[in-house]
């Protein structure tokens, strides 16, 4: 489990994937939301800039990222 600390309102979806080093890119990271893999609190999310705020929990791959 990752924990990741934002200190503005929110986060881009493929901002936080990037930061948390999931993907190597933007460009990867676009990919793994368009390929549907990305759940956002139990649900796929399909937008690319989905607004993350604290208290989301993000799932992708075998990892889970918990915005504080």
């Amino acid at each position: 489990m990752i924990k990741f600390k934002i200190e503005t309102e929110y986060i881009e979806l493929i901002k936080l994937i990037k930061a948390t080093s999931i993907s190597e890119s933007g460009a990867q990271a676009k990919i793994f939301v368009e390929d549907g893999i990305v759940f956002r609190n139990g649900e796929v999310e399909l937008r690319k800039r989905a607004k993350i705020r604290p208290g989301d929990k993000i799932e992708i791959f075998d990892e889970v990222i918990i915005v504080e």
